[in-house]
């Protein structure tokens, strides 16, 4: 079942993770959306995260799970920007994504059925 996530970027120069390798890299709203779509997409961020962590081989491999059919897209709205995104991941798959990519400064603001 795909599930629609409405997400917020209240101050997208400030919407960057803890780690500069994994995290987003646009300035835009496009760019935004396409990296996300990218990470939800394939796995290349997730095993860019995995190499990082202590005991990569422990890692559940269920958290690089993808979506090839995910899609996003992206808003600039005054000096925020509304990212809308369609996925059959998991809301938890999602919160882990935009955690790396995004860190603390993001907003969910709601989530539908597709």
């Amino acid at each position: 079942m795909t599930t629609r996530y409405y997400i917020r970027l209240p101050d997208p120069a400030n919407a960057r993770g803890n780690d500069p390798d994994l995290s987003f890299r646009s300035q835009g709203a496009d760019g935004f959306a396409e990296e996300l779509q990218d990470a939800l997409r394939d796995d290349r961020l997730f095993l860019r995260w995995q190499a990082k962590q202590d005991e990569p081989d422990d890692v559940d491999p269920a958290l690089g799970a993808t979506d090839p059919d995910a899609r996003v897209s992206g808003q600039q709205d005054d000096l925020h920007i509304d990212l809308v995104v369609n996925t059959r991941l998991s809301s938890a798959l999602l919160r882990q994504r935009m955690a790396l990519l995004a860190g603390n400064h993001w907003q969910l603001r709601d989530v539908t059925a597709a």
